[in-house]
């Protein structure tokens, strides 16, 4: 068997959707091991679950290198930052550190081997990446909240810190408050006390939970939408480009284009017209 019929091979079986389920399920029954060690368990079950992890271990080598000789090109496989990402978890997974002093890195290491769902299933990839692109717009909205929280902080700390200096002392003190008041967390409890000498502070409380809890948290939910709808355009169009159909970029691109010819087309006719 030469190369490309061998890499034909590994191409079908990283493409077959039961070896995907398979590597879920595996994946699954890896969280589950490593919330077993959590648990005060018989030393003879845990020597049991020592072997499934280990042999959990053995299942994603050979998943990746399955995955890295199904590649056309090899370079391209460490391209995708989910690639670099699964192959550092398996190869730090590798190393020896159960009778170390690196044994609690080694059991970290293990437990994000769960993350690895995301690189296997395209839907929860799509849902993270969109959010990690929304983020620098995400970064804008999240300053313009520090802002009004440092402002009504402020103001908190002044008017209400002779009240409960528990809740109000001083201006990181009483973001802390603002925050289990936009969480409406017993945020009521709060008002009442400071009404009690301010009757009038309840505008306070509920003009900050207006522009925080109602409109910068849409805000935020608009803003991910907004950028899923994009990735999910993004993928369709570069499916439709697989099968040899046109983008909707390209068909909005020849639909304008169509309307200008004719529009020429009309302006060339009226010219053409003699004058009564």
């Amino acid at each position: 068997m030469n190369n490309q019929s061998l890499q034909q091979t590994f191409l079908r079986i990283r493409s077959n959707k039961a070896f995907e389920l398979f590597v879920v399920g595996v994946i699954i029954f890896s969280a589950l091991v490593v919330g077993a060690k959590t648990y005060n368990i018989d030393p003879a079950l845990l020597e049991l679950i020592w072997w499934m992890d280990h042999g959990i271990t053995a299942i994603f080598l050979i998943e990746i290198l399955i995955r890295f000789f199904g590649e056309e090109r090899k370079r391209d496989f460490f391209k995708q930052p989910w690639n670099i990402f699964d192959t550092l978890i398996v190869v730090v997974s590798l190393v020896p550190v159960d009778n170390s002093d690196m044994a609690l890195v080694g059991r970290l290491i293990r437990v994000f081997r769960v993350l690895r769902m995301v690189s296997i299933i395209p839907e929860l990839r799509l849902l993270l990446n969109s959010l990690l692109q929304a983020l620098p717009k995400l970064g804008y909205v999240i300053l313009l909240m520090f802002i009004i929280f440092y402002i009504y902080a402020a103001i908190g700390a002044t008017l209400f810190s002779s009240i409960n200096p528990f809740l109000w002392e001083d201006i990181s003190v009483a973001m802390l408050t603002l925050f289990r008041v936009m969480t409406f967390e017993d945020w009521t409890d709060v008002m009442y006390e400071t009404m009690e000498v301010y009757p009038i502070s309840w505008l306070y409380y509920l003009s900050f939970i207006f522009l925080t809890a109602f409109a910068f948290l849409n805000m935020v939910i608009g803003i991910v939408v907004n950028v899923l709808e994009e990735e999910h355009q993004k993928e369709r169009d570069e499916e439709a480009l697989a099968g040899g159909r046109p983008s909707i970029e390209t068909l909005s691109m020849q639909v304008e284009e169509l309307k200008r010819l004719v529009e020429q087309q009309n302006e060339l006719l009226k010219n053409r017209q003699p004058s009564p």
